[in-house]
């Protein structure tokens, strides 16, 4: 039996709804769209980038609940190549604080099992924050309980146009393929990995964000008004809830009786 104090206080809203959810059908790849912060910082009456610095606290929360969950796949989307736009003292803090997440929690996430990924053009990155990030992959390459894939410098549509790339100088060298589906899956950032099967967004807005586009086909979405850096175990066991709630047929219909064709994937 799962010992469900890890996961939630007794007496509390969170234990309520992890008594609902049914271990034998949690998502097996989650992605956030970590959303709000900036928004959150005006309210409070601060300055951008402090938004972003409560957001941390928001990862390390949303890490932590889905190793205990079982998730065996989070995708998390810190730094689109659309953000290259934002303030040059923005862009600047983002890029430190990341560093400074690596610093502090790598040790935490080798001692945890939790395997580091990062997704994008990360190599076009400042060397500072690539070393960083080479470090940290390397600390973690062992690990088996959990992958935590970070977006950096990140698109949907990049990765895609990088995938057809690779594929087109491995033809050049002889190394033909039929080009279907599973073909390009092999050459996306996140090869190797289950498809995207929900998709959480803080902050009310109703968009993709360029995020996942070819691993979100069959994924169920879930938007929360919650700003990121006030998202908690609260609000993810909420998304699981309603996930699990959800008649995912993939283009199929329900099956004769009323039984819904639960969790049946394409192909």
């Amino acid at each position: 039996m799962r010992d469900l104090s890890r996961l939630a206080t007794p007496g509390t809203p969170e234990e309520l709804l992890v008594r609902r959810i049914d271990f034998d059908r949690l998502p097996r790849h989650v992605g956030v769209i970590m959303d709000g912060n900036g928004r959150w910082a005006t309210a409070q009456g601060r300055p951008r980038v402090d938004g972003h610095r409560e957001g941390v606290k928001a990862v390390r929360a949303t890490v932590e609940t889905c190793a205990r969950l079982g998730i065996e796949v989070l995708t998390l989307y810190a730094f689109s190549v659309e953000n290259w736009k934002r303030p040059r003292y923005e862009v600047w803090t983002l890029m430190n604080l990341l560093k400074e997440y690596l610093r502090r929690e790598i040790d935490s996430l080798v001692e945890n099992d939790i395997r580091l990924g990062v997704i994008g053009r990360w190599r076009d990155l400042d060397p500072s924050v690539v070393r960083a990030i080479e470090a940290a992959l390397e600390r973690s390459r062992d690990c088996r309980r959990m992958t935590l894939n970070v977006a950096l410098n990140y698109s949907g549509r990049c990765e895609i146009v990088d995938a057809c790339r690779r594929i087109v100088t491995d033809w050049a060298a002889g190394k033909r393929a039929d080009i279907d589906e599973e073909t390009i899956g092999r050459y996306l950032y996140t090869s190797g990995q289950p498809d995207l099967d929900l998709l959480v967004r803080t902050s009310g807005e109703l968009r993709l964000s360029n995020f996942l586009l070819w691993q979100v086909a069959y994924s169920e979405l879930w938007v929360t008004p919650t700003l990121w850096p006030d998202f908690r175990a609260k609000d993810l066991f909420e998304a699981i809830v309603d996930y699990q709630a959800r008649d995912r047929r993939y283009g199929t219909v329900a099956e004769e009786g009323g039984e819904p064709a639960q969790e049946r994937r394409p192909g």
